[in-house]
């Protein structure tokens, strides 16, 4: 008898419902706090309310990753139903203690082999490894050739993003104090990317509109 393999990831892969629900991709939350008030990502909130609740807020939004017991209770869940391995991919550890959560988790659970896997990434690049390695298991491939290639696409992909204001990446502690006073100072609109798993500048624009036209 093969393995049977279940595919988790975590909320910031913004899959979208269908291919869920076509592969049964199991997720766990993270969540919003605003003013005090958790919103779990996907339900509480989403892309559609986000920014309606950040601008009516009195504080800083700030996130939250799932604590390992979210993770301890789904990988229970799984093995329960019948799985022995789950691969659990999430977003690069070198902006979220999520995917050394799901590590610590899969040491505590029993009866089912755990991989967490750092995609070193975020957001739909890390979907689409989510969604590759789940069209893998569906073909029926084994866990070793699943990650190899996992690895080979991780090594290939690249995400480059701009943002309006780089203070907020900072004080979310996703970016360095220096590189947004630099690029506050300079009043540019950088060229972001993820490089050994965290968020550096990439390329200093003047513009958005530059930011777009750059090959």
């Amino acid at each position: 008898m093969g393995e049977k393999i279940a595919i988790v990831t975590d909320s910031t892969a913004y899959l979208p419902q269908a291919v869920i629900d076509k592969y049964e991709i199991h997720s766990v939350a993270l969540s919003v706090i605003v003013d005090g008030q958790s919103y779990v990502e996907g339900k509480g909130i989403d892309e559609n309310n986000f920014y309606s609740i950040a601008n009516a807020s009195k504080s800083f939004p700030t996130t939250s990753q799932p604590a390992p017991g979210d993770f301890i209770i789904l990988y229970e869940k799984l093995r329960d139903k019948g799985f022995d391995t789950i691969i659990s991919i999430h977003l690069s550890s070198g902006i979220s203690g999520t995917y050394q959560n799901a590590v610590s988790a899969g040491n505590i659970v029993e009866g089912v082999q755990v991989v967490a896997y750092d995609s070193e990434i975020a957001c739909m690049a890390m979907g689409m490894l989510v969604e590759k390695a789940a069209e893998l298991v569906a073909s029926g491939e084994k866990l070793e050739a699943i990650l190899k290639q996992l690895d080979a696409m991780r090594d290939a992909m690249g995400a480059y993003f701009i943002v309006d204001d780089l203070n907020h990446l900072a004080r979310g502690g996703r970016l360095s104090n220096a590189q947004a006073i630099i690029g506050s100072v300079l009043q540019i609109k950088p060229i972001l990317h993820f490089e050994e798993k965290k968020i550096v500048l990439f390329e200093k624009i003047r513009t958005t509109e530059k930011s777009f036209s750059q090959d």
